[in-house]
């Protein structure tokens, strides 16, 4: 029987780990024997499974001190039990004061939507997308090209999933206790890998559309 270490491209994957653990070992010999403790992270990310968008290292942090859950468009819908028991351990478990919905330019998912592609069973997940799309077609519309309404599209679905997080039952019930957590809205860009906020920061129930309508108004008065 063949040892899948022959593969050399699989193979090469252990080479890297094993370099890896060598340079975090010199830089900080104690993070390993600390990460196995426990965690305990500030920052809870949701963002799109993009392999182009890595979560720690776009915001430069350690192992252990962000919690993530990643999916195709960083969608959040009210009816998957996998994001919700995620952002439900984030929030009740480990306690996180800030969940991050990040949003990112020429992300495919969302291409697929804007130009109308069939993609295959992806097309039953990205209705979420296309729903955003539709709810702001108007929008849209009144921007002077493809690439402003792909923008566009990107930075009003990072939007709207964290709008979706906040209205969650389990951002609900965290507020009504008087827990400190605060969703936020970003978008990044994979040209410049700078992460931009979109002006939606909610730590109450009583913000969450009031500060949608800030946020939309400031985003589509800005240039397209």
């Amino acid at each position: 029987m063949n040892n899948a270490l022959d593969n050399p491209a699989y193979r090469h994957l252990f080479d890297n780990n094993r370099a890896w653990v060598d340079r975090v070992r010199r830089t900080d010999p104690g993070l390993f024997e600390r990460l196995a403790q426990q965690q305990a992270p500030k920052y809870f990310w949701i963002g799109c499974s993009d392999s182009r968008v890595p979560a720690n290292e776009i915001i430069d942090l350690a192992p252990g001190e962000v919690f993530v859950h990643r999916n195709v468009a960083n969608v959040m819908p009210q009816s998957d039990l996998n994001a919700l028991s995620t952002l439900q351990f984030a929030v009740d478990i480990l306690q996180v004061e800030h969940v991050l919905v990040v949003g990112h330019y020429h992300c495919s998912g969302i291409k697929t939507v804007l130009d109308g592609r069939r993609v295959g069973l992806a097309d039953n997940w990205l209705g979420h997308v296309r729903e955003v799309m539709d709810s702001h077609a108007g929008r849209l519309a009144d921007l002077s090209g493809p690439q402003a309404r792909y923008d566009r599209l990107c930075e009003l679905n990072a939007l709207e999933q964290a709008r979706n997080v906040c209205r969650t039952t389990v951002l609900q019930d965290a507020w009504s206790r008087g827990q400190n957590v605060t969703v936020h809205a970003c978008i990044y860009g994979l040209k410049d890998g700078l992460l931009r906020d979109l002006d939606y920061s909610v730590g109450r129930a009583s913000e969450i559309y009031r500060q949608f309508d800030v946020a939309l108004r400031r985003l589509t008065s800005a240039a397209g």
